[in-house]
């Protein structure tokens, strides 16, 4: 098939090994060419602008921009870019939270090669695919009960930052900051912040 016919992809992982095994997976697909591949959320949104893919396969965990905020800025600024969110995490709460942001596959890593080559040709024609025993899952799981700044400034905590380094950080008082801390920490039952931002990320929340 000429390079032209092909599907053009940008692949995004911060894990060089994994990044590579994909890639190379994908490459042995005829219908199918990765053009870039990027190691953080900034490096993807670099990638996307310049070469302007036909579809993006994102890791959800990635240092800087998640795989979530790569493809809620794909959709936005390059709406011809299609978004598959690939991650090793099977929580309800993470593919909630891709889906909104505008993600339109969403393949857990241990799904095999052959698998994630047919939802990039789905997608890529204007389909949609969800893991299906994820997808029934996240019909039975609970709500986030944070709001969204509590989830903001729960992303930004810091195991040795203070209030006023977070408070700088989501520009908001350090007294908000505390504030929104407190009420996080309550609705999640957890002891302190450390342990509400890992709670929020076992639900998948973060």
């Amino acid at each position: 098939m000429s390079s032209p016919d092909r599907i053009r992809l940008v692949l995004a992982d911060d894990e060089s090994l994994t990044r590579g095994a994909v890639g190379a997976l994908l490459g042995m697909e005829t219908d199918l060419v990765v053009v870039a591949e990027a190691g953080t959320g900034d490096e993807a949104i670099a990638s996307v602008r310049r070469h302007r893919p036909d579809v993006a396969v994102l890791d959800v965990e990635m240092p800087g921009r998640d795989g979530a905020e790569v493809a809620q800025w794909v959709a936005a600024h390059e709406p011809a870019t299609r978004c598959i969110i690939l991650t090793r995490h099977a929580r309800p709460g993470v593919l909630r939270r891709a889906l909104a942001a505008g993600a339109a596959g969403f393949v857990t890593k241990s799904a095999p090669a052959t698998l994630l080559a047919d939802v990039i040709r789905r997608v890529h024609g204007g389909g949609r695919y969800v893991d299906p025993e994820l997808a029934m899952t996240a019909l039975m799981t609970e709500e986030c009960p944070l709001t969204d700044r509590e989830l903001e400034v729960l992303r930004a905590v810091d195991a040795t930052g203070t209030a006023a380094d977070i408070a700088a950080r989501v520009h908001l008082s350090a007294g908000t900051v505390r504030n929104y801390l407190s009420s996080a920490m309550q609705k999640l039952g957890a002891g302190s912040r450390t342990e509400a931002v890992q709670r929020a990320r076992d639900h998948g929340w973060l």
